[in-house]
């Protein structure tokens, strides 16, 4: 009953903001988690499949649910898949975020974690979209958010993409993966707010973290991987003397796969001075794409 009247809910609150011109639709709706009408947009391109897949994106600290800032609608138009963006709380600095266990979040009693999988579902029955492939990726703060749901949430999300994300020394020390979960991750070597290096000594205010590669590393070693693969990717501006270096650990369990692209001399962004993030994203994403072995959820009814 609770699922069914949060669906009438989100059909209440819900307006279309615009049609694109590939005649997907864009819609602002409501979303009851934790006692809290929490807000987001979610996209559909035209003549979408039942079944199909939904990908998460997650702004990053002080961000909104802009899909423009992604460019992940394009993507999706192509390649048919819906997209969610959900919309962050403010904290005590008034800053809207996902609560990731920064020091500052401290008083934070807002559940994401609880929220972005609750969302998940409802997306997943309300829309016939596909439980068995759901994806999330997200920038800097929505990054963390990413290894928070790798770690809490592997049997929601199919495969994670945190771009220029951190794995808080917390979530390394006291959580265990249940199971293992493909992820890839965008990082620039110059990031000055998420350091490649990791911050041990919290000099920039975020908590203790550890190194990206060592971040990574860790989901290698739980997906069971046996090698490492590089290639390297040019920038789509040469000018910038960035080299891409991607790294790929291959051989893991069920075929899974982590990879690391290494962007060197790149600064704290979502790489879109250097990629064509958004089709990176779902490179990755689509090698495990499953096909649908069950019905594909139905829409709430009464």
């Amino acid at each position: 009953m609770k699922r069914i009247l949060l669906g009438l809910v989100a059909l209440i609150w819900g307006h279309i903001l615009l049609a694109d011109s590939m005649g997907g639709t864009l819609t602002e709706l409501q979303f009851e988690s934790g006692s809290i009408n929490r807000s987001y947009k979610l996209y559909r391109p035209a003549h979408l499949s039942p079944g199909a897949p939904l990908v998460f994106v997650l702004h990053g600290y002080g961000g909104s649910a802009d899909p423009e800032r992604f460019g992940m609608d394009s993507i999706a138009d192509k390649y048919g898949f819906a997209v969610c963006y959900p919309q962050g709380e403010r904290d005590k600095r008034g800053k809207t975020c996902w609560n990731v266990g920064y020091p500052f979040q401290d008083d934070m009693t807002i559940d994401d974690v609880a929220f972005v999988c609750e969302l998940a579902q409802h997306l997943q029955q309300t829309y016939r979209l596909s439980a068995r492939n759901t994806f999330c990726t997200g920038y800097s703060n929505g990054g963390e958010m990413c290894y928070l749901l790798a770690y809490k949430c592997p049997q929601v999300f199919k495969a994670v993409a945190p771009i220029a994300g951190l794995t808080l020394e917390w979530m390394y020390r006291e959580l265990e993966a249940d199971r293992p979960i493909p992820l890839l991750e965008i990082h620039g070597t110059k990031d000055k707010t998420s350091m490649w290096n990791g911050d041990p000594e919290n000099r920039g205010g975020w908590g203790e973290y550890i190194a990206v590669p060592l971040a990574v590393s860790y989901w290698a070693t739980q997906n069971r991987c046996t090698h490492e693969e590089t290639d390297t990717i040019a920038s789509l501006n040469p000018e910038s003397g960035h080299s891409i270096i991607r790294h790929k650990y291959v051989g893991g369990t069920d075929g899974h796969e982590v990879w690391l692209y290494e962007i060197t001399g790149g600064t704290h962004s979502w790489g879109e001075k250097d990629l064509v993030t958004g089709e990176h994203i779902w490179q990755f994403f689509s090698r495990f794409v499953e096909p649908e072995k069950t019905a594909v959820p139905q829409p709430a009814t009464r």
